[in-house]
C-alpha cells in the first residue's frame, strides 16, 4: 500500500535519493513520537561526525544465532562495523539527550575484543590466531616459490626453441606456458589446452606440485577460519540479546543521520505532525517531483477542500502536493517548505483515489471501480483522503447527489477530504456547507492559458473550449460545439457560481451574527449574576441593621425599667453607642473594604479602565492578566475589587509603547525563573508595541532552557504559534513566535 501511494504521489525519485543516505535499506516509518525523534535529530545537528559506511541486513544472521548456528566471517564483520560505529560515536562525548542515549548502550567486553581482531577490510589481524598466521605465511612462501620456478623454467636455454612466447598464460586458473610440439623431451608437464594455432598450454610438473601444496595450505586455512568463526559465533550466541538490541539501535541512528544529511544536502526542513489539530497550513511548499515549481501557500482549515476550475490548471498536482506534505511530515522526511510558517495535523491514515479504476479483466467499469474504491475507504476514521475527478464515469447530476451523501458520511467519521472536480452540480450542493472550503484554478483569458494559481472561496470554470483550442482542436469545431452548448447553459453555470458565492457570504454573516449574539448572551448572564450578588449583599446589610436596631431598642427598654438614675443613663448611652456603630458600619463598610484591599488569586479585579484577573500575589504586588491577554505586575493599591459596574461604553485603550521594546530576546545563560520573568515582560512589551512576530534565542545546550521556553509559549494565551528558526537565524537554538 505504501509503495503504491509513493508512486501515486510522484515521490519515488525523491525517496530514492533519501534512501541513498542510509547505511542499509529499511522501512521509512519511525516507531514512536515523531517530536521525540526530531529532538534527537536536532541534537545530532550540533555534532560534527562522519556518516556510517554501508552495512548489510543482519536479520538472517540473527535468526541463525538464535538457533545456535555459525556465522561466516563476513557476516561477523558486519556486526563488528556496527560495534565500531557506536564506539566512534561514544568517543565524540555527545551531550544532552544524545549523550544520555549513547551512555545507556554498554558494549560487553567480549564483543569489544572480537571487534579489535579485525582489520578495516574485514580480514583478521596478525598475532591473534597464531596457527592461521603460520598457514598464511606458508601460502605466501609457496606463491613466491611458484613465481621463482616459473622464472627459472623460462630462462632455460634448451627450452627456448619450444617457447612460442615468454609470457605466463592463465588457463582454468592455472599458470602455464605456451609450447610447440616435442617439448616433452625437455620439460615434464600436463597439457591443459591447445591453442587455435596448434600449440600447447603446458603446466610444468614442478609448478603442479607447488600448486598442490598451496591448495593443501588453503584447505587448512579454510578449516582454521571455520573454527574461528565457530568460536566467535558461540560468543555472539551468548550475547544474542545485546546484538539484537544494537542492530535495532543502529537502524535508529541510521534513520536520524540519513534525515539530517539529506536535509543539509538539499536545503530541506523538518515538519512534525501537530496533535489534536487537523488544519493543514503550507507555506512555500514545492513538490519534489517538479522542476522549477511554483511554491504553494495554502491554509486548509475546514474539513473538505473542493478544487474546481480550468482543465490542466494544476488541480491534480495541488492535490498530490498537499498529500505529499502530509505523507513526508508523517514519516519525518525533510521536505522543501518554510517550516516555521507551516503546520500539518496528525492523521491516522492517508488514502488517495487517483487513477481510472476501470478493469476489463475483472469486468469492472470506471464508475464501478470508483464505487469499489469508496466502499473500502468508508470504513476509515480520522484520516485524510484525496479524490481526483470524483465524478468520473457516470452522469454528473446523479453522481453529485450520491457523492454528497458519501462525503458527508466520511466527514461524520472525522476524515479530512480533498476533491478535484469539473462538475458544478456537486460543487453547488456542497458550497453551502460551512465545513467545505472552495478553491478554483484560475485561467488567463487574454493569453488563453492556465495561470497555475488558485482563488479561495469560489467555484471555477473548466474552460473546456479554450483548452481544446490550446491542444490543437480546430477552431471551427470548437465554435460549432459552443453553439450546440448554448448561451442558456453558460448563463446557468454563471448563476450557479454566483449563487454559491452568495450562499457562502450569507453563511459567513450568519456565523458572525451568532458569535455576536453569544457574546451579548454572556454579558446578560454576567449582569444577572451581579444583580443577584448585589441583592444578597443588600439583604445581608438589611439584616445586620435590623439586628443592631433591635439591640439598641432592648437597651432602651432596660433603661426605662431601671430605678437608679445612674443605671438609666448607662443603658441610654449603650443604646446610642449601638445606633452609632450601626450607622458607621452601614456608611463606612465599602470604604473600609477598599482600605484593607484583601485579594485572592483568580479574583476578578479592575485596573484603571480595564478588567482582568489576578494570576499571582507577592506582598504588595500582584501579577494580573487583562481581558485582552496583556500581563502586568502592579501594586495592589492600583487595583480594585470588581464591583457591579454598568455595561461600559465602547472606549479606546491607549497604552504608551515601551521605549525599550525589541523584537529579539536572548535568554542564553539564564536560570529557569529568570528566563520566565524576562519572557513575561518581553511578550507583554511586544504586544503593547504591536509586534506580531518576535525572535527568542535560548540555545541548544542540555535542552532544559529550550523545554522551558516551549512550555511557556504553549501556555501563553496571546501566542498564536511558534516554531524553530531557520538555520541562518539560530536553527534549533531559537524560536520564531507569532503573536
Amino acid at each position: 500500500m505504501t509503495q503504491n501511494l509513493i508512486k501515486q504521489l510522484d515521490l519515488e525519485d525523491f525517496l530514492r535519493t533519501f534512501e541513498s543516505f542510509l547505511a542499509r535499506p529499511k522501512d521509512l516509518f519511525l516507531q514512536g513520537d515523531s517530536k521525540i525523534h526530531l529532538r534527537y535529530i536536532q541534537a545530532l545537528e550540533s555534532v560534527l561526525f562522519t556518516p556510517p559506511k554501508s552495512i548489510q541486513n543482519l536479520d538472517s544472521a540473527l535468526a541463525l544465532l538464535k538457533k545456535f548456528g555459525y556465522l561466516k566471517l563476513d557476516e561477523i564483520f558486519e556486526f563488528v562495523k556496527i560495534i565500531r560505529y557506536f564506539n566512534y560515536f561514544k568517543s565524540l562525548k555527545c551531550e544532552g539527550i544524545l549523550g544520555e542515549w549513547l551512555n545507556q548502550i554498554i558494549i560487553p567486553e567480549a564483543i569489544l575484543e572480537i571487534s579489535k581482531s579485525f582489520l578495516e577490510n574485514g580480514n583478521l589481524k596478525e598475532g591473534i590466531y597464531l596457527e592461521l598466521d603460520s598457514i598464511n605465511a606458508g601460502m605466501e612462501r609457496t606463491k613466491r616459490e611458484i613465481s621463482q620456478v616459473l622464472s627459472q623454467i623460462l630462462n632455460q636455454n634448451k627450452l627456448n626453441s619450444y617457447l612460442v612466447d615468454r609470457q605466463i598464460h592463465l588457463i582454468n586458473d592455472e599458470e602455464c606456458l605456451l609450447l610447440k610440439a616435442g617439448f616433452h623431451h625437455i620439460l615434464k608437464g600436463q597439457i591443459l589446452n591447445r591453442s587455435a594455432t596448434g600449440f600447447f598450454y603446458v603446466l610444468p610438473q614442478s609448478i603442479a606440485n607447488l600448486k598442490d601444496k598451496y591448495n593443501e595450505l588453503n584447505n587448512k586455512k579454510e578449516e582454521q577460519l571455520f573454527n574461528i568463526s565457530r568460536e566467535i559465533s558461540s560468543t555472539f550466541t551468548k550475547h544474542f540479546l545485546f546484538l539484537n538490541f544494537i542492530n535495532k539501535e543502529f537502524d535508529r541512528l541510521d534513520n536520524y543521520q540519513a534525515r539530517l544529511f539529506f536535509a543539509r544536502s538539499y536545503d530541506l526542513e523538518f515538519l512534525t505532525p501537530k496533535t489534536n489539530d487537523s488544519s493543514i497550513i503550507l507555506n512555500e511548499f514545492r513538490h519534489p517531483a517538479l522542476k522549477n515549481p511554483k511554491s504553494i501557500t495554502l491554509a486548509f482549515k475546514e474539513q473538505v477542500l473542493m478544487i474546481t476550475g480550468v482543465n490542466a490548471g494544476g488541480k491534480t498536482m495541488l492535490l498530490k502536493s498537499i498529500l505529499s506534505a502530509v505523507f513526508l511530515s508523517k514519516h519525518l522526511i525533510p521536505l522543501p517548505i518554510n517550516a516555521h510558517k507551516s503546520s500539518i495535523g496528525n492523521f491516522k491514515h492517508l488514502n488517495l483515489i487517483l487513477e481510472d479504476p476501470q478493469n476489463s479483466k475483472n469486468d469492472i467499469s470506471t464508475f464501478g471501480g470508483r464505487m469499489l474504491q469508496f466502499s473500502q475507504i468508508l470504513r476509515e476514521k480520522e484520516g485524510i483522503i484525496g479524490i481526483d475527478e470524483i465524478e468520473l464515469g457516470t452522469d454528473s447530476d446523479e453522481a453529485a447527489s450520491l457523492f454528497k451523501v458519501l462525503l458527508e458520511n466520511l466527514m461524520q467519521k472525522g476524515n479530512k477530504i480533498i476533491i478535484t472536480t469539473h462538475h458544478k452540480r456537486l460543487a453547488a450542493l456542497m458550497a453551502g456547507d460551512s465545513r467545505v472550503q472552495l478553491l478554483a484554478a484560475l485561467f488567463d483569458e487574454e493569453r488563453e492559458m492556465p495561470t497555475f494559481k488558485f482563488l479561495s472561496g469560489t467555484i471555477g470554470k473548466s474552460y473546456a473550449f479554450e483548452t481544446a483550442l490550446r491542444y490543437g482542436i480546430p477552431k471551427s469545431l470548437v465554435n460549432e460545439a459552443k453553439i450546440l452548448y448554448g448561451e442558456d447553459k453558460e448563463k446557468l453555470n454563471t448563476l450557479i457560481e454566483n449563487s454559491s458565492r452568495l450562499e457562502m457570504k450569507l453563511q459567513n454573516e450568519i456565523s458572525k451574527a451568532e458569535e455576536k449574539s453569544a457574546h451579548l448572551e454572556q454579558k446578560i448572564i454576567h449582569l444577572q449574576d451581579k444583580e443577584l450578588e448585589l441583592e444578597r449583599a443588600f439583604l445581608k446589610s438589611k439584616n445586620e441593621l435590623e439586628s443592631a436596631y433591635a439591640e439598641a431598642i432592648n437597651a432602651a427598654k432596660k433603661a426605662i425599667k431601671e430605678q437608679s438614675p445612674q443605671n438609666i443613663h448607662r443603658q441610654i448611652s449603650l443604646a446610642n453607642k449601638l445606633l452609632n456603630e450601626a450607622r458607621n458600619t452601614n456608611h463606612q463598610e465599602p470604604q473600609n473594604q477598599q482600605e484593607t484591599r484583601v485579594f485572592t488569586i483568580n479574583e476578578r479585579i479592575k485596573y484603571r479602565n480595564h478588567r482582568g484577573i489576578i494570576l499571582n500575589l507577592n506582598k504588595n504586588k500582584a501579577l494580573i492578566q487583562l481581558e485582552d491577554g496583556i500581563k502586568l505586575q502592579v501594586s495592589t493599591k492600583e487595583i480594585k475589587h470588581y464591583g457591579n459596574l454598568p455595561t461600559p461604553p465602547q472606549t479606546k485603550i491607549q497604552i504608551q509603547t515601551p521605549q525599550n521594546a525589541n523584537v529579539v530576546l536572548d535568554l542564553h545563560g539564564l536560570r529557569a525563573d529568570e528566563a520566565i520573568e524576562k519572557l513575561e515582560v518581553f511578550i507583554s512589551n511586544s504586544l503593547i508595541a504591536g509586534f506580531d512576530e518576535v525572535l527568542i534565542y535560548h540555545g541548544i545546550g542540555t535542552g532544559r532552557l529550550s523545554s522551558i521556553v516551549r512550555d511557556f509559549l504553549k501556555s501563553h494565551p496571546k501566542v498564536v504559534d511558534f516554531t524553530d528558526a531557520p538555520a541562518k537565524m539560530g536553527g534549533f537554538g531559537a524560536k520564531i513566535v507569532k503573536l
